[in-house]
C-alpha cells in the first residue's frame, strides 16, 4: 500500500468512525473518486483496532468505574448506575453481534457495499437525525438510562450493518428520540461501540488467520496509530462541541455527501 493511501484511509476511518456521517461511505471516495485499489480486510481490521484503542484509551475512567463497579454487583454488592450500564452494554449489544455474524456467514456485507445503497442510506438516515434532533426532548442523562432503552438503541445499532447508516449516526439518532440529551446519546454510542468492534474485528482476524493472509506489520501498525490518533480527537472534540452546535452540521454534511454520491451513481 502507498504510503499516501495509508495515511488518507486511516484518517479517514478514525474521523469518520464515531461522527454520524457514516464510514462507509466515506472510504468508498478514494477508490471511486481517483481509482485507488481496494485496501482489503486486513487494513480494515487493524484502523478499526486503532479506533477501538482511541474509545478505550477516552472513556478509560468511566470504563474502569463501570468494570468495576460490576465485579462488585455480581459478587453481593450493590448495584449502582455504573453496574447497571454495564450490563446494559452486554445486552444491547447482543442484536448487532447476532445480525453481524449473520451477515458476515451469508456474504450479505458484500453484496450490499454499492454505492446506490450507500447514497440512499446517506441521504436517508441523515434526515432521521435531523429529524430527531430537531424534535427530541434532550432532557434524559444518561445515568437514568432505562435497560429498555438501552434494548432499543441496541437493535437499532444493527441496522447499522447496512452500510452508509452510521452506527454513532444511528445510535445517536435513537437515543435522541427517546428523550436522551445529545451528549448522553453520544456517550451511550461512543461506549456501546466498544463491544461491537471487538466482535467485529476478533471475527475479521479469525478469518484472516484461516485465510492464510500475508500481513505487511509496517501498514498495520502505521494505520493502527493514525486511526486511533485520530478518532481520539475527534471523540473529545464532538463531545466538547455537540451540545453547543447540535447536529445540523452533520446532517447537512450528509444530504450533500448523500446528493453527490448520488451523482457518482447516475453521472459515472
Amino acid at each position: 500500500m502507498e504510503t499516501l493511501h495509508l495515511i488518507v484511509l486511516a484518517l479517514i476511518q478514525g474521523l469518520t468512525e464515531f461522527l454520524p456521517i457514516s464510514s462507509s461511505a466515506h472510504l468508498i471516495l478514494p477508490s471511486q473518486l481517483l481509482g485507488w485499489p481496494d485496501q482489503g480486510p486486513t487494513f480494515d481490521v487493524a484502523v478499526h483496532l486503532g479506533t477501538l484503542l482511541a474509545v478505550l484509551a477516552y472513556f478509560r475512567h468511566d470504563l474502569v468505574r463501570i468494570v468495576v463497579d460490576w465485579f462488585r454487583s455480581v459478587t453481593g454488592g450493590s448495584p449502582t448506575s455504573e453496574s447497571r450500564m454495564a450490563w446494559y452494554l452486554v445486552w444491547a449489544t447482543l442484536p448487532a453481534v447476532v445480525f453481524g455474524g449473520i451477515f458476515s456467514l451469508t456474504g450479505l456485507d458484500d453484496t450490499l457495499r454499492s454505492t446506490g445503497l450507500i447514497a440512499a442510506t446517506t441521504l436517508v438516515f441523515g434526515v432521521l437525525l435531523g429529524w430527531a434532533d430537531l424534535t427530541g426532548k434532550l432532557t434524559q442523562s444518561l445515568e437514568t438510562l432505562t435497560l429498555k432503552q438501552a434494548m432499543i438503541i441496541g437493535f437499532v445499532q444493527a441496522v447499522a450493518l447496512i452500510p452508509g447508516t452510521s452506527r454513532s449516526g444511528i445510535t445517536i439518532t435513537a437515543g435522541l428520540f427517546l428523550g436522551l440529551t445529545r451528549e448522553a446519546s453520544a456517550r451511550f454510542s461512543f461506549l456501546l461501540s466498544i463491544p461491537v468492534v471487538v466482535a467485529a474485528s476478533s471475527l475479521k482476524i479469525l478469518q484472516l488467520v484461516f485465510d492464510d493472509v500475508t500481513v505487511d506489520w509496517g501498514v498495520l501498525i502505521s494505520g493502527i496509530a493514525l486511526s486511533a490518533i485520530s478518532a481520539f480527537i475527534c471523540i473529545h472534540y464532538f463531545l466538547a462541541l455537540i451540545n453547543r452546535i447540535g447536529l445540523m452540521p452533520f446532517v447537512i454534511y450528509r444530504l450533500l455527501l448523500g446528493v453527490f454520491l448520488l451523482g457518482m451513481v447516475w453521472f459515472g
